[in-house]
């Protein structure tokens, strides 16, 4: 893919970092670049869907939640993707109930997160 083509920014931290999601939801491997989310903590959230959670081999999502700690951040990695594949990754993320919002990451560009409401 050359990069004329993919125009999103999306800050991964939680199960689109694994190459088997990745090739799931996008038919590709991505290719990223480490980054972080200043003033968020990480917090677990259960997956009440068996089949969900057989689907992804884990028990619990991760979620981003705001911090009143400016020292907290999360690590994650930055993808370049295509617009078709930012719908892919809201289809993928709104059967965990998360929701794509805007952010400024460490680095100070502006990425797509997805976190739970």
């Amino acid at each position: 893919m050359s990069s004329s083509t993919a125009k999103e920014l999306l800050f991964s931290y939680g199960t689109l970092q694994r190459k088997d999601i990745q090739i799931a939801t996008f038919g590709r491997e991505l290719d990223g670049r480490e980054d972080a989310l200043s003033g968020y903590a990480l917090a677990s959230v259960p997956i009440h869907d068996p089949e969900a959670a057989a689907a992804i081999g884990e028990t619990h999502y991760s979620n981003a939640e705001p911090s009143s700690n400016p020292g907290d951040e999360i690590s994650g990695t930055v993808y370049a993707i295509t617009e078709q594949e930012l719908v892919a990754a809201d289809k993928y993320e709104e059967d965990a109930g998360y929701r794509r919002i805007s952010v400024e990451l460490k680095s100070g560009i502006t990425a797509w997160l997805y976190m739970r409401s």
